[in-house]
């Protein structure tokens, strides 16, 4: 007599491109899965793309959904100083394969959202009105930052404010084969050309104590480090604090924290992301071991969770403050001689090579 295997069933709280993402590599592997959302029509800012490694491409490409044809695939990345008068310090490159891909944010949301919707395993819930009936699920997996559970379990932080501000936005411009992002170290702050195509270009500036810039001297300072567009226009001009942070306890009981509750990140080196991807990774593989086993979801899916990730995120994020602190420190005390030992030791191919892999895969144990 066959035994008939126990559908499991998640609850996801929030509706943010992480809790999409994770929602379908869940539903892939036949859970149900109920998202608990607070708002009614949930909208990205149209103006941001998110960073993919190609390790993390094709993850979500067999595991998530296949983006293939939304993505705008990078061949090299060149890192410049303004302190050196714009010389190259660092790149990164791969003549036959992409080295980094680049999607906008709200296409890869929308895509996912429409690929969830067609699902009989998967819904979308008021988070009000279910919050008190969590004891139905195996699993509670929050992204949230701001319900009673967040305010409860999950509010020991370690946070650093960076004083400074991030503005996004995509330039339109005159055809080119664009497959080069471009990362400035300025006097005030990194800024990155990130191409998403032939004709446009999405740009990520974090400037240092910021206050109150313009639109107008934003789109001024695009143009004055504007290396190779020939610029028709720039669209509306976003801007968030920026601010990175990790949080001490990933679980508490069922409840496993996610996303970016979890962890946020620096923007200068593209990683948010790819961070939350290797999350879904490892939760993916902890759940098909226990589905295989035919073992209960329960608290030790978050114990397993923390025991894998937390280390590997923490030295990471801090990696990723380490780079941050070093060019501020450059910017900060106009000196070349830091700039110039970055120049010398990315000329090594073996330390290129590993900067390379870190950046694709993170930190492997």
């Amino acid at each position: 007599m066959l035994l008939k295997l126990k559908i499991m069933k998640v609850c996801i709280i929030g509706q943010g491109l992480s809790s999409l993402a994770l929602a379908k590599a869940l539903i892939n592997q036949n859970i149900n899965v109920d998202l608990l959302s607070s708002k009614k029509n949930y909208t990205l800012n149209k103006s941001r793309t998110i960073g993919i490694s190609k390790s993390s491409l094709k993850f979500i490409n067999n595991n998530i959904l296949n983006i293939e044809k939304n993505i705008w695939k990078l061949k090299r990345i060149e890192i410049y100083s303004e302190n050196l008068a714009n010389e190259k310090l660092l790149y990164f490159e791969n003549d036959e394969k992409e080295i980094f891909s680049i999607i906008k944010n709200y296409q890869f949301f929308e895509n996912l959202k429409k690929s969830l919707l067609k699902s009989k395993n998967f819904k979308i819930l008021n988070l009000k009105k279910n919050l008190n009936n969590l004891n139905k699920y195996n699993l509670v997996i929050n992204t949230d930052q701001f319900n009673f559970i967040t305010k409860k379990y999950f509010y020991k932080k370690i946070e650093k404010e960076y004083n400074a501000t991030a503005y996004t936005t995509i330039i339109k411009h005159k055809k080119i084969q664009n497959k080069v992002a471009v990362q400035i170290f300025t006097e005030i702050g990194p800024l990155a050309f990130l191409p998403i195509s032939e004709t446009e270009t999405s740009i990520v500036y974090s400037i240092q104590k910021s206050k109150n810039k313009t639109n107008d001297k934003i789109a001024s300072l695009i143009h004055k480090y504007n290396l190779k567009y020939k610029i028709l226009n720039i669209r509306r001009i976003e801007s968030f604090k920026l601010k990175s942070f990790l949080l001490r306890s990933y679980y508490h009981n069922n409840i496993l924290s996610f996303g970016d509750l979890l962890h946020k990140i620096h923007p200068l080196a593209g990683q948010g992301f790819n961070m939350t991807i290797r999350d879904i990774k490892v939760l993916l593989d902890i759940i098909k071991n226990k589905q295989l086993l035919g073992l209960p979801f329960d608290k030790s899916i978050g114990i397993e969770f923390e025991k894998k990730t937390k280390h590997k995120n923490f030295i990471f994020s801090n990696g990723i403050d380490l780079i941050q602190q070093f060019f501020d420190l450059e910017r900060k005390t106009n000196n070349k001689a830091l700039s110039k030992s970055v120049q010398f030791i990315g000329q090594y191919p073996s330390i290129n090579k590993l900067f390379s892999k870190i950046a694709d895969r993170g930190f492997i144990s």
